[in-house]
């Protein structure tokens, strides 16, 4: 089980803590935070690109691929309107999302492609955002 604890500290910074470790989530001065942390849209991608590169060394490992370094980067395009409260009319979400990596490696392009194929197939990430995953909200 992964679990994950949020508390507001004050106005938009937030303190989570996900086992003995301390992240904090804010919002952009021009957003009316502190800038003490990134955005909540910013770790969803900082998610998908850990899980990438993460993923991607385990299958290097078990393949015995001699892979040296992998980047990663992501972007997307938000509506911010619906978040703000301006429209329904669209989804609150990414409308698309952009995955670049670099994999230096002795391989060719056709492997670097199968390579992140198999990747993208085996990150819990990806594979959240890919797929519908049901969410349970409560109120204590």
């Amino acid at each position: 089980m992964v679990s994950v604890d949020a508390v507001q500290i004050d106005g938009f910074k937030i303190e989570t803590n996900s086992r003995q470790h301390i992240a904090i989530v804010d919002q952009p001065q021009a957003g009316g935070g502190t800038d003490a942390g990134p955005t909540p849209l910013e770790y969803l991608f900082i998610s998908l690109a850990g899980c990438i590169v993460t993923i991607g060394n385990i299958v290097a490992k078990q393949r015995r691929l001699a892979v040296r370094k992998i980047e990663c980067h992501v972007e997307g395009e938000l509506n911010t309107d619906v978040l703000m409260g301006k429209s329904t009319d669209m989804r609150a979400g990414f409308t698309g999302i952009r995955v670049r990596t670099k994999i230096d490696a002795d391989m060719s392009q056709e492997e670097k492609e199968a390579f992140l194929k198999e990747v993208d197939a085996r990150c819990p990430i990806s594979d959240n955002i890919h797929n519908l995953t049901p969410i349970e909200f409560t109120v204590e």
